[in-house]
């Protein structure tokens, strides 16, 4: 077998996108979230993010585990537009 000259970088399953402004000017910030590298759902919190990937049958252990979660435009912490 030739192995690649790369190495292996395991992807996360969950990744949440930048935030993105709200429809409305009264609608909050939101975050998409994909799995598997299908749009579900969006999120305005941590919670939403964990909610989303248990309802996907995902058990989330550790949110700053990049193997886990890929945060895009900020981290766990970012839900504000700037």
């Amino acid at each position: 077998m030739t192995e690649s000259a790369s190495p292996y970088i395991p992807a996360a399953r969950v990744w949440v996108l930048g935030v993105q402004p709200g429809v409305h000017p009264d609608d909050p910030p939101f975050r998409i979230v994909e799995i598997d590298g299908e749009v579900v759902s969006t999120a305005r919190s941590m919670t939403d993010v964990l909610l989303i990937s248990a309802a996907a049958g995902l058990v989330i252990h550790d949110l700053d585990d990049p193997d886990e979660v890929r945060w895009v435009g900020g981290g766990k912490y970012h839900w504000r537009t700037r």
